[in-house]
């Protein structure tokens, strides 16, 4: 990985300098995981004019359960644990003789600006804007491989779930097990606080688990996700409580798979990321079901499970081959409840088979 993390860190480095920059400081967890491995929290990276370093508050573990960093990086340790690594790394490049640092603004908070500032009067400060998120959109194989491991345990853990009794159940009770299940098949964790809905609630995006108790007759909607070193995938899917579904539920379920399947079958390289949301919501708004929609039909996943591109109505850009993204469409009908349905898939061109879908676990109406 070693010959990753330096390529990727030559593609920032070329672009620093095409802004005038003769060093780098990268601070948000997510690209200096990208750029450099894992690495203790709190940890920046200093891209240098020779050499790259990694500014930590603590030794480094020697046995660490994600894994070590890029042993071809420079360690730098603080010598106290009270001071900011991010500033320790700006009197590091002045120290070196550079003269202007690239910085990541929409990460720093105003006072650690002006720390930065402060520290190395000298050093001209530029912004590097979202320029390493925008390398991590195209995934390589590897990151791809980590993915389609995530969506397996995901997949596993909400298998194991639909096996079981649900009936007298709470939100939170179901939540919490599920995201144990992950961890049981090897997860690092959940990728983000699973959600489960029953009843009224089912179809809301991002529900917040309560102590209602599942209910014969209810939808049941699931959203949840695993992380595998590092890497974040989401799955969605939506049930009948233990009754064959009512018209209405078929209707509803129909309609989101309908608009779930036309915004997949969109995702093609070239293909515009407005365009992809425009597949999902012209089947929902020729529905009526236009009010309340969510403000997105997907995104990208990655080290974070809410990444570029974003799949939205105004998203400027087109995909790639090689970016993974969710597809998640729904509906939720006040006081009645919804449906929700959210794969995990990698753009992928004709003639390597079209998306490919990581997450498996059948997208038919069960009755549970």
């Amino acid at each position: 990985m070693s010959e990753v993390y330096a390529a990727r860190r030559a593609r920032l480095r070329e672009r620093a300098q095409a802004v005038g920059s003769q060093s780098t400081l990268v601070t948000r967890p997510a690209n200096v995981r990208y750029l450099a491995g894992p690495a203790p929290q709190g940890t920046v990276l200093l891209l240098g004019k020779r050499d790259d370093t990694l500014v930590c508050t603590g030794p480094l573990d020697e046995r660490p359960a994600e894994g070590r960093p890029d042993e071809t990086l420079r360690i730098h340790t603080l010598p106290g644990t009270d001071g900011d690594p991010a500033v320790s790394a700006a009197d590091l490049a002045a120290a070196h003789g550079a003269e202007s640092m690239a910085v990541e603004e929409h990460h720093l908070t105003v006072a650690r600006h002006r720390a930065l500032r402060s520290v190395a009067p000298t050093l001209r400060l530029t912004d590097i804007g979202g320029a390493v998120e925008q390398l991590r959109v195209v995934k390589d194989e590897e990151e791809i491989s980590c993915l389609r491991i995530a969506a397996e345990i995901a997949d596993q853990a909400l298998g194991e779930l639909l096996e079981s009794i649900l009936v007298g159940r709470t939100e939170r009770h179901l939540a919490l097990e599920l995201e144990r299940r992950l961890v049981d098949h090897g997860a690092d964790g959940p990728a983000f606080a699973t959600s489960v809905a029953t009843g009224p609630h089912s179809g809301r995006r991002g529900h917040r688990p309560t102590d209602r108790r599942v209910e014969e007759g209810d939808f049941l909607s699931v959203c949840l996700g695993a992380t595998y070193r590092g890497y974040r995938c989401e799955i969605g899917r939506t049930f009948v409580i233990g009754t064959s579904p009512a018209d209405w539920q078929i209707e509803l379920y129909d309609l989101v798979f309908a608009a779930q399947r036309a915004a997949r079958e969109s995702l093609t390289p070239g293909a515009a990321y407005r365009d992809v949301d425009r597949a999902a919501r012209q089947v929902l708004d020729s529905a009526g079901c236009s009010e309340g929609l969510a403000p997105l039909t997907g995104h990208g996943v990655g080290l974070e499970i809410d990444e570029e591109p974003q799949l939205a109505p105004a998203a400027m850009g087109k995909l790639d081959a090689c970016v993974p993204v969710t597809v998640e469409p729904g509906v939720h009908l006040p006081g009645r409840g919804g449906v929700r349905i959210d794969d995990t898939l990698v753009v992928r061109p004709e003639a390597d088979g079209g998306p490919e879908l990581l997450t498996i676990t059948t997208k038919e109406l069960l009755a549970l």
